[in-house]
């Protein structure tokens, strides 16, 4: 059985960080990109970064760019997100995702074929 499960949420003042991880079981790990959405209330998902984990290679929303990084740790089956110099903006759920390998399509969720259950983030200013 598939699972991806969010941990690392919560609230955070404007300007803080916070680290997102998900961990994946049930499938093979390097077989996917993993990726990273979010959804606002009254507002569409929609996807902030990726990354390839058979060769590593990031992918990021422009709206995230310089301030999220996404790692990897294949050894641990487990995907993180940095999210530093955090905005009011920046509130909503996030969802990790498994999308198809070499997938960086963040406008939408066509290519993904596994979600985890979400984590909320809230950022206050």
């Amino acid at each position: 059985e598939v699972h991806l499960v969010e941990s690392g949420g919560g609230l955070v003042q404007a300007g803080g960080s916070l680290r997102l991880s998900c961990a994946a079981s049930g499938f093979t790990f390097d077989d996917y990109t993993i990726g990273w959405f979010r959804q606002a209330p009254g507002k569409e998902r929609r996807g902030v970064s990726c990354i390839n984990t058979s060769d590593g290679s990031p992918h990021y929303a422009d709206s995230v760019k310089g301030r999220f990084t996404i790692s990897s740790d294949n050894a641990k089956n487990t995907v993180y997100l940095e999210m530093n110099s955090l905005k009011p903006e920046d509130t909503a759920v996030y969802y990790c995702a498994a999308m198809v390998l070499g997938s960086t399509w963040l406008y939408t969720d066509y290519d993904v074929r596994y979600w985890g259950q979400g984590a909320q983030v809230t950022v206050s200013s």
